[in-house]
C-alpha cells in the first residue's frame, strides 16, 4: 500500500483563540482541497477544543503538542493523553528537539510517553534528529538510531506501523537552515533500515517519515520528491494560510495525488 503523505502544522506557543480558529479554517480549507495527503495542526493546549470546533465537517486532524505519561494525577501544568482524545485529537507530538534540548527530556521518559499515547487512543509523532555539532561530529545515525530505538522499545507490529516519525535536524528548525533534500533522504532511508532491522522489511515500508526543519512552499517540493519523505512537520510557516497551503499543494505536487 502506497503510504499517504502526511503534513503536519506545529503552531508550538503561537496564536489567540480568534487566530487559532482563522489559521484552522483556512487550513481545513486546504484539507478538504487535497484529499491525497492528510493534513493536520497541533496548536497550544488551550485553543485544541476550538480549533477541532473549526474543523468540524472536514478532513483536517488536531493533535497535541505534548503529553504526560500518566493518564490522570496531581502533575501540575501537565496534560494527560485522555484529557487530548477528550478534546478531539488523533495526534500528539513527542519528543520534539524543544521538549528534548529545552526542557531537558530524555528518551526513556519520551518512550513512556509513546506507550501512553497508544494507551489513550492517539498516534505518536515521534520527533528524532541531532544537534549541529552531532552532525559535524558524523554522529547523525548514532542519535537517530538511540531515539528511533528508544522511542519504538516495547511496540507490538501493529502499534509500530501507526507511529508517525518526524526526522527533525535540530540545526535546521527555526533557523532558516534546511538539510538538502539528498541529506534529507540519506537519514530517512537509515531509518527505514533501523525499522526493517526492529521489526521487518513490511512495516518498514509502511510507517510515515515526515521532515521537519524550516521547511517552507519553496522547498516542500524538492523534499517530498524523495522517495522516503512522506510529508512534513512544519513550524513557522503553518502559522499562515497562505503559506502551509502552499506547502500542502506543493507536497501534493511532488507525490502525484
Amino acid at each position: 500500500m502506497p503510504r499517504k503523505p502526511f503534513i503536519c502544522g506545529n503552531w508550538k506557543m503561537y496564536t489567540h483563540r480568534a487566530e487559532a480558529v482563522a489559521l484552522a479554517e483556512g487550513t481545513a480549507k486546504a484539507a478538504a482541497d487535497t484529499p491525497g495527503v492528510e493534513v493536520g495542526a497541533c496548536p497550544p493546549a488551550c485553543y485544541i477544543e476550538a480549533v477541532v470546533a473549526a474543523a468540524a465537517g472536514t478532513p483536517m486532524v488536531v493533535g497535541g503538542q505534548n503529553m504526560y505519561f500518566e493518564p490522570k494525577g496531581a502533575f501540575t501544568g501537565e496534560i494527560a493523553g485522555p484529557m487530548l482524545k477528550d478534546l478531539g485529537c488523533t495526534y500528539v507530538i513527542l519528543g520534539h528537539s524543544e521538549r528534548r534540548h529545552v526542557f531537558g527530556e530524555p528518551d526513556d521518559l519520551i518512550a513512556r510517553k509513546v506507550k501512553a499515547a497508544f494507551a489513550a487512543g492517539l498516534v505518536p509523532i515521534l520527533c528524532v534528529g541531532e544537534l549541529l555539532e552531532e552532525r559535524k561530529a558524523g554522529k547523525t545515525d548514532a542519535v537517530v538510531r538511540r531515539h528511533v530505538t528508544a522511542g519504538f522499545d516495547g511496540l507490538a507490529s501493529d502499534q509500530a506501523a501507526q507511529v508517525v516519525i518526524a526526522y527533525e535536524p535540530v540545526w535546521a528548525i527555526g533557523t532558516g537552515e534546511t538539510a538538502t533534500p539528498d541529506q534529507a533522504q540519506e537519514v530517512h532511508a537509515f531509518i527505514r533500515t533501523l525499522l526493517a532491522d526492529l521489526y521487518d522489511a513490511r512495516l518498514a515500508q509502511a510507517v510515515r517519515i515526515q521532515y521537519g526543519g524550516s521547511v517552507k512552499p519553496d522547498n516542500a517540493h524538492a523534499l517530498m520528491a524523495q522517495a522516503d519523505i512522506d510529508g512534513a512537520l512544519v513550524g513557522g510557516a503553518s502559522l499562515k494560510v497562505d503559506s502551509f497551503g502552499a506547502i500542502i499543494a506543493e507536497g501534493a505536487k511532488a507525490k502525484g495525488v
